[in-house]
C-alpha cells in the first residue's frame, strides 16, 4: 500500500501550489507535506489524501448531497478492498507520542510499523516498503526526533519518510475525516463480530464539517458529520442471514446510549475523556448490507438532519 499511495504523494509534490501545501524537507530528509497548519489546503488536497489514507486502494471525490433542506458538501468513498484499505491503513490506530508531542497517525505506514500488531494479525496482513507514507491528524508540525522515531517504527530511512499534516481545524482535514466513512463502518462490523475479510466491497458518504478555529468544537463537527450524516453500504459474504440482521440493527450510531447530542456536548460531560465515551457511538448514521450468499439486503440507521443542523451551525444556536 506504501508503493501505491507513493504515486499520489508524488502528484501532491509536483503540484503542491495548486493543491495549497507546503512541502518542507526536514534535516533528516524526511519530507513533510502540510496540508492545513501554515498551508491552505482544501478540497483537491482532501480527495487526495483521503485516497492516501486509504493506502490507494479506494477512490474518494467531493460530491454534494440534499440533507432535507440543506445542499451539503460531501466526501463520497469507495473501495473494493475495504479490510485492507480501511482498517489496516486508513483507521487511525497509531498514537504517537514522542516526549510532549502527540499525534494520531493513519495510512499505509501503520502496516510497515504494524500498529497495532494485533489488528494486522487479525487480517493476515504486512506490507513491504522502502517508503513509509503516514497521515498525522495534529495541530503541530513533528520534529526530527518524533520523525526519526516514525521512521524507525516502520523500519524505512528518515529520507523514505512522508509524513502529511491534516490539522482538524482545516478544509483538507475535515474533508479526510469524512472520508473515514466506509471505514468506520467496517470498525463497528469488526467490533461486533462481524470477520473482516467477509467484508467485500464498501462506499459511503458524509458531509463535510464547516471549519472551527478551537479544536474541540472542530472535533465534534467533524464527528457529527458522520454520527449524524454518514451513509455507507456494503457487500459481504455471510452465512447466517439472521446473524447479519442481527448485526446491522446494531451499526448504527443510533444504537449507542449517547446518541442525541452534538458529540461536543457528548465530549464534555465525559471531561473530553474519549475513554467514558459510549464506543458504539462512533458507527455512521446509516448503514446497508447486501449478502452476496443470499442477495439478501438489510438496512438500519437514519440521517438526523436537525442534529446536523445544531452542530455545524445551521440552526439550534450552534
Amino acid at each position: 500500500m506504501n508503493k501505491e499511495a507513493l504515486t499520489l504523494v508524488k502528484r501532491l509534490l509536483e503540484k503542491s501550489l495548486e493543491y495549497g501545501l507546503k512541502i518542507e524537507e526536514a534535516p533528516n530528509g524526511a519530507t513533510i507535506l502540510d496540508a492545513g497548519i501554515e498551508a491552505m489546503g482544501g478540497y483537491r488536497a482532501g480527495s487526495i489524501i483521503t485516497e492516501i489514507c486509504l493506502g490507494g486502494l479506494g477512490k474518494a471525490s467531493f460530491t454534494t448531497i440534499q440533507y432535507g433542506d440543506l445542499t451539503l458538501p460531501c466526501t463520497l468513498v469507495q473501495t473494493d478492498h475495504p479490510a485492507i484499505a480501511t482498517l489496516g491503513s486508513q483507521f487511525a490506530g497509531w498514537r504517537i507520542k514522542v516526549g510532549e508531542y502527540f499525534a494520531m497517525g493513519s495510512g499505509p505506514g501503520r502496516a510497515l510499523a504494524l500498529e497495532p500488531r494485533n489488528l494486522y494479525e487479525a487480517l493476515g496482513y504486512r506490507d513491504s516498503s522502502d517508503v513509509a507514507i503516514l497521515v498525522l491528524e495534529t495541530e503541530r508540525k513533528p520534529s526530527e526526533d518524533v520523525l526519526d522515531y516514525i521512521a524507525k517504527k516502520c523500519g524505512v530511512s528518515s529520507k523514505g519518510l512522508y509524513v502529511i499534516l491534516t490539522p482538524t481545524s482545516s478544509l483538507a482535514g475535515s474533508f479526510q475525516i469524512s472520508g473515514r466513512i466506509v471505514e468506520t463502518g467496517v470498525h463497528k462490523m469488526v467490533q461486533l463480530g462481524f470477520e473482516p475479510k467477509r467484508i467485500l466491497s464498501g462506499w459511503g458518504y458524509a458531509p463535510i464539517a464547516p471549519i472551527h478555529p478551537k479544536f474541540p468544537r472542530a472535533l465534534g463537527r467533524t464527528n457529527d458529520a458522520i454520527l449524524y450524516g454518514g451513509v455507507t453500504g456494503f457487500t459481504v459474504d455471510a452465512e447466517d442471514d439472521g446473524a447479519l440482521k442481527d448485526l446491522v440493527e446494531r451499526v448504527p450510531s443510533s444504537a449507542s446510549k449517547d446518541y442525541g447530542s452534538p458529540f461536543y456536548e457528548i465530549f464534555k460531560a465525559a471531561g473530553f475523556d474519549f475513554y467514558k465515551i459510549d464506543p458504539n457511538i462512533f458507527a455512521p448514521a446509516a448503514i446497508a448490507v447486501n449478502n452476496v450468499r443470499t442477495g439478501s439486503v438489510y438496512r438500519a440507521g437514519r440521517v438526523n438532519v436537525e442534529m446536523l443542523k445544531r452542530s455545524m451551525g445551521l440552526g439550534g444556536g450552534y
